[in-house]
């Protein structure tokens, strides 16, 4: 005989609705995380995709935005190191007859920081925002261009 803890439950029987009481315990989860306030998002940050390459004495940056205005977007360069971050505000839509089932835009943070591969002149920077890329064009430093020695 096997101890009671290794029986099978029985299925069948009408006390056990185990479909039912999945999609509950589910519904029950999924309740608690649209109710709870995580406090995380407010400091939440995520990269993005970007390409950096060098062209004709200049380093072009491309890095994907989507979804972010130019004034949401803060572009800095220091030390080589330029950063950009880009930060959506909260959007709230009030509806006076309905309720909310999921709120997932509420804020966004991105950022990231790269050391340039070559020195540039920071006064000569061009920035562009199109179809959720930034695009930035930045001239190398004349001290960075690579020049001819002469051999004595």
């Amino acid at each position: 005989m096997l101890p009671t803890l290794l029986r099978r439950p029985r299925l069948d029987t009408p006390t056990v609705n185990f479909p039912s009481d999945i999609e509950q315990v589910f519904d029950n989860m999924m309740q608690t995380w649209r109710d709870k306030d995580w406090g995380w998002a407010d400091n939440e940050t995520a990269a993005y995709p970007c390409d950096i390459r060098e062209e004709n004495g200049h380093i072009l940056v491309d890095a994907e935005l989507p979804g972010f205005e130019r004034n949401e977007v803060k572009v800095t360069l220091e030390k080589g190191v330029l950063s950009i971050t880009a930060e959506h505000k909260e959007e709230q839509k009030k509806k006076e007859d309905g309720r909310s089932f999921l709120q997932e835009r509420r804020y966004r943070r991105i950022q990231r920081s790269f050391t340039l591969p070559a020195a540039v002149n920071e006064s000569k920077v061009d920035a562009n925002l199109k179809d959720g890329v930034l695009h930035l064009s930045l001239e190398k430093s004349k001290e960075s261009q690579p020049r001819e020695i002469a051999i004595k």
